[in-house]
């Protein structure tokens, strides 16, 4: 999963539609294209791939088709990054320990 989310966030307009969908609730291609130098079709291709990476989901209302940010699947890349995050501080501690002057007062 977390490789279709980073697979969806790889490209700058599906970042900027997700941020667009995350601060103003539910919406349809068409607002979101008309706010866009990008046609409606190409939003709602770029919808599908958030859809697919489980980032939004839609809702029919009436004629209209209403998209919304899920913003869960970010926790998981979120712990991720954190574990990476924290493996690294180890191994740049390791190393700096490891490069100290061992007559240095500790």
């Amino acid at each position: 999963m977390a490789a279709d989310i980073f697979g969806a966030l790889g490209d700058p307009t599906r970042r900027n539609l997700y941020r667009t969908l995350a601060t103003s609730g539910p919406v349809t291609a068409t607002t979101l294209a008309s706010n866009m130098d990008i046609t409606r079709q190409a939003v709602a291709k770029h919808l599908g791939v958030l859809a697919e990476a489980g980032m939004a989901t839609s809702e029919r209302v009436g004629r209209e088709t209403r998209f919304e940010a899920k913003l869960d699947p970010l926790s998981e890349v979120s712990q991720w990054i954190r574990e990476i995050e924290g493996q690294w501080d180890d191994r740049l501690g390791a190393l700096a320990a490891s490069l100290a002057p061992k007559d240095a007062p500790q």
